[in-house]
């Protein structure tokens, strides 16, 4: 079951929509459903592209519904 966070979450920057995957994650997979707007979906989908440019995460599925997007995939834990 996908964990949700509150519309009070705004607004967000891609270190807290990073750390919110983690807190959702089991092992390296997570799993989030975050209630939104057309407006914020667009920053989500920026902060998601560039998580995954810097190889933080690999996106499996993204799912925009009507209030909400839903993010599956894997955090990718790499020793620096």
């Amino acid at each position: 079951m996908p964990n949700i966070i509150n519309k009070g979450d705004y607004p967000m920057n891609k270190v807290e929509l990073l750390k919110k995957l983690l807190n959702s994650s089991r092992g390296n997979l997570f799993s989030l459903e975050i209630p939104t707007t057309k407006e914020n979906e667009k920053k989500i989908q920026e902060m998601v592209r560039i998580l995954e440019e810097e190889k933080k995460i690999k996106l499996r599925e993204y799912v925009q519904r009507e209030y909400s997007v839903y993010l599956h995939g894997i955090i990718k834990y790499a020793s620096e």
